[in-house]
């Protein structure tokens, strides 16, 4: 973010946009990253409402849009720095909960193994690893149970044969 920009910023804004910083960003557990997220897309909001709402209003007095967009450009400035660190901060999150899902899944998983008896918690990892490097099998389609003819299929069926060979009858006449 340029100094300019920076200056635009009220002390509220700019400390919630240090927190945005990746470094800050990775030191955040799972909750708070959710709570930074709903205060930047809030102020993102804010903002991108705000520039709609002003320009709209102008479009009327200045008889287009261009100059009605040109007066908000401030508003804007900030719509868009915001728009940013709420896509820093989502992917974060993404990566966090991510995470957090795989860990929940192994604990699962062991605690199940446990119960079982048939696998331990040092196996499921392991199980996992030779699941990602393993080869892909192609899947083989099971056979459906064979579905009984009715009525109506019947008649479809003999009404799709004859009219096959009508075609053909009429293709070895020419």
């Amino acid at each position: 973010m340029d100094q300019a920009t920076r200056r635009m910023l009220n002390d509220a804004e700019q400390q919630l946009l240090r927190e945005c910083t990746p470094a800050k960003l990775r030191k955040l557990d799972e909750d708070a990253l959710v709570e930074l997220h709903t205060r930047v897309r809030r102020a993102r909001n804010k903002y991108s409402k705000l520039y709609r709402r002003r320009a709209g209003e102008r479009v009327r007095k200045d008889r287009g849009r261009a100059k009605a967009s040109a007066v908000n450009q401030r508003t804007l400035v900030k719509a868009e720095v915001f728009e940013d660190a709420l896509a820093e901060v989502s992917a974060q999150l993404a990566k966090v909960a991510a995470q957090s899902a795989r860990a929940l899944r192994d604990e699962r998983l062991a605690t199940a193994g446990a119960a079982n008896g048939s696998r331990s918690k040092a196996a499921v990892p392991a199980a996992r690893a030779s699941k990602k490097t393993a080869k892909k099998a192609p899947k083989t389609k099971a056979k459906a149970p064979a579905k009984r003819k009715t009525p109506i299929g019947k008649r479809a069926s003999a009404s799709s044969r004859a009219a096959t060979r009508r075609h053909q009858a009429k293709r070895a006449a020419r």
